[in-house]
């Protein structure tokens, strides 16, 4: 596999370049930031479509670094589109811009951490690590399983987690692989199960609530799978496409793929017309290309699964009429085809359970012994001050 290094910050030292750290804006797309830098039309519209659709994933409010030669043009860029990868745009040494896919360079921390409870389990979280996203998943996790008026001061928080760093900033989803909440010296257990990405307690009881989708159109085949990162050998270089496309007529309804609110109804870069939806449980769907909307939709409404939403397309770059079906859980681009297939894992019994009480035993200990009181460990917060670049 070909291993790639990014000398953004190398680059600027050898050329007394800057490097800027930016904010994407809202209403920007791929085409006009190319405008914005001079830089022809022609580079875009000569990718291939897994390529294009790569550029349709820019979202507003990503943050990304640009490096400019010292006339204000732009040497080269990085631009996340998901967890895993970005996109490089670079002058090349004939001054000629060149455009790839590549994965992102990140370190990952893992960290298992006691917090004792002073104001709140969110607010104490929050300031420990500095981490919102992960506050915000330890009370996702639990949802209303338990009742956090009752916390009492001097209760703990305990947490095993992984998060991506890039850049010496939290990048990406936290993963919380373990967490314990004392509830007035009650102690209540959480612990992912990798194989349906759901949590159980010590006893293998299950508090996830379950999700179900259902694929969104009659489609005649699959014209393009899901592919979160891949490197091919032919084309020697990296392969992505977050989503799946259903190749179908022109004009043939499209449908919910389960019960949300349409939080966006437009058009949205090469995608054209898209609508995206907002379940439960962290998950959003988007539907792109449509040739138009179902009348009577618009955002801020809410639709049952198998809702009629809109209509099979080719606006926005599309090589023909399709479906693209994206699906996001919590920000992070996954198989959608996994998910509907997946169906209903949320009972574990019999050896399935016991396996699972097995494999978590050592995260069981490792808890209770990071909040005994000759224990109590606060998180290393040396990630989150470097700024460094890795090899991936």
């Amino acid at each position: 596999m070909k291993i790639i290094l990014i000398l953004i910050i190398f680059i600027s030292s050898m050329f007394a370049l800057q490097v800027q750290e930016l904010t994407w804006p809202k209403g920007d797309s791929f085409l006009t930031f190319l405008d914005k830098y001079n830089i022809s039309q022609k580079l875009y519209f000569e990718l291939e479509k897994e390529d294009k659709e790569l550029c349709s994933e820019i979202v507003a409010g990503t943050e990304y670094n640009l490096l400019l030669n010292e006339d204000g043009t732009l040497k080269q860029v990085l631009i996340p589109v998901s967890e895993d990868m970005q996109l490089h745009i670079y002058e090349s040494n004939k001054g000629e811009y060149k455009f790839e896919a590549i994965p992102i360079s990140y370190q990952e921390i893992e960290e298992t951490i006691a917090i004792e409870i002073k104001k709140s389990p969110f607010q104490d979280i929050f300031e420990a690590t500095e981490n919102l996203a992960l506050a915000n998943e330890v009370m996702r996790v639990y949802g209303r399983s338990i009742n956090f008026r009752r916390i009492q001061k001097g209760d703990f928080v305990a947490l095993k987690y992984k998060q991506k760093i890039r850049m010496g900033k939290y990048f990406g989803s936290p993963e919380l692989t373990a967490a314990m909440v004392e509830v007035n010296g009650k102690k209540h257990y959480r612990f992912k199960n990798n194989k349906n990405d759901k949590y159980y307690d010590e006893k293998g009881r299950g508090f996830s609530k379950t999700y179900f989708f259902k694929i969104p159109l009659s489609y005649n085949r699959i014209s393009s799978q899901f592919t979160k990162r891949r490197w091919h050998p032919v084309l020697k270089k990296y392969r992505a496409h977050l989503g799946t496309d259903f190749a179908a007529p022109k004009g043939r309804p499209i449908y919910a793929a389960g019960d949300g609110k349409i939080i966006f109804r437009g058009v949205k870069g090469g995608y054209g017309n898209v609508i995206i939806i907002d379940h439960k449980n962290g998950y959003r769907t988007l539907y792109a290309h449509q040739s138009r909307f179902k009348s009577g939709l618009k955002v801020g409404s809410y639709v049952s699964k198998g809702t009629h939403i809109g209509y099979v397309g080719n606006t926005g770059l599309s090589s023909g009429p399709h479906l693209h079906l994206g699906l996001y859980k919590n920000g992070r681009a996954i198989d959608p085809l996994q998910v509907i297939k997946r169906g209903k894992e949320i009972k574990l019994s019999g050896k399935e359970q016991a396996t699972f009480i097995a494999n978590t035993k050592d995260y069981f200990n490792e808890l209770n012994l990071v909040v005994s009181d000759e224990n109590r460990k606060l998180p290393t917060r040396l990630a989150r001050k470097e700024s460094f670049t890795t090899i991936q």
